[in-house]
């Protein structure tokens, strides 16, 4: 126990939603941790912690590489999603050659594990009627979004990693929900506008959305389980948007008309709400991209993390009144940000 928990651990992206959350749960079970952000990143979500922070770019490599100095154990989570067309090629120098940036630093600093996180989206939108499980190969053909083709690309360098030699495993997380979400995630966004007791609009679709506080058990369970080069599915529950729509409302104690907005109606306006969204620089609660996704095959499987690393998933009415009273303490702090904006500022 004292060995392992002598081990160094370097967490990428941990002012991020499951980085603030694995950060603070590491240094809770005794590792030593440093936590790699942005130069001039709002560190709110990491207050009240204490790890030895570090400022660098992953896309800056010698700033990387030194900070993998002494390292044993790496987390990278660090990844960017472009809500609009101008930021894509952005997105995929941060999830791709950020990645293969981290990968040579892992090599050439001897770090002894890397633990990457990817996502179900690497998966692509696959047809109904096949279930989702780590047998299927990451799509790195754009089938629908531009993200996913990035995670897919990166996850597929890890892979290759792996087979070459170097100690990779990968985690691939469904939604992820939950309290502690400082970035204000999209999730994080519609649970917000759910939580009103005035009228508030739903639509058809359903998605698997996992608790944030169960994918970091997972990742620190992969510290010491997991062979190299394997992936494990990270799922939670499969939900109907206005199922979770009343499972906020239920939680909140309140009792808002439910406007339904019909597909089509949704489909129609969903572009020009982009719009919008880009100019006044607020986060979309519904995109085209989400909408895709509701509406897209989400039965996926978790049997083997759950064999393997003895992943196990809270009840969804537990994650969402955890949401909810979390939002209603701290709603008024967080800020809704497009972190693609702020990164462009710091000359990515």
């Amino acid at each position: 126990m004292e060995e392992r928990l002598m081990k160094k651990i370097l967490v990428i992206g941990a002012a991020g939603h499951i980085g603030n959350v694995l950060v603070k749960a590491l240094l809770k079970k005794g590792y030593k941790v440093r936590a790699l952000v942005l130069p001039g990143e709002d560190l709110s979500s990491l207050a009240d912690t204490n790890p030895e922070i570090v400022e660098a770019n992953i896309l800056d490599y010698p700033a990387l590489k030194n900070a993998m100095s002494g390292i044993d154990v790496v987390f990278h989570l660090a990844s960017l999603v472009a809500l609009v067309p101008e930021q894509y090629d952005l997105m995929r120098k941060v999830n791709v050659e950020g990645t293969a940036n981290v990968l040579r630093a892992c090599r050439e600093t001897g770090v002894s594990r890397l633990i990457y996180t990817s996502s179900i989206h690497a998966y692509g939108r696959l047809e109904e009627g096949v279930v989702i499980d780590e047998s299927l190969p990451f799509s790195t053909e754009f089938h629908g979004g531009y993200y996913d083709q990035t995670k897919a690309q990166a996850s597929t360098l890890v892979e290759e990693a792996a087979k070459a030699g170097l100690n990779a495993v990968l985690l691939a997380p469904t939604g992820v929900m939950g309290p502690y979400d400082f970035k204000r995630s999209e999730v994080g966004e519609i649970t917000n506008y759910w939580m009103k007791s005035s009228p508030t609009a739903s639509l058809d679709g359903a998605y698997d959305f996992v608790d944030v506080r169960d994918v970091v058990e997972a990742h620190i369970r992969a510290i010491d389980h997991g062979e190299p080069g394997e992936t494990f599915i990270l799922t939670g529950h499969r939900v109907t948007v206005r199922e979770y729509r009343r499972l906020v409302q239920d939680a909140m104690g309140a009792k808002g008309l439910e406007v339904y907005i019909p597909m089509a109606l949704v489909r129609l306006f969903a572009p020009l709400a982009e719009v919008y969204y880009r100019l006044s620089k607020t986060r979309p609660i519904f995109t085209s991209y989400a909408i895709d996704t509701l509406l897209s095959n989400s039965v996926i499987s978790r049997k083997k993390a759950e064999e393997e690393l003895g992943y196990q998933v809270r009840p969804l009415k537990d994650t969402v009144r955890d949401s909810v009273y979390w939002w209603k303490e701290n709603a008024k702090k967080v800020k809704s940000t497009l972190r693609y904006v702020q990164t462009a500022k710091k000359g990515i």
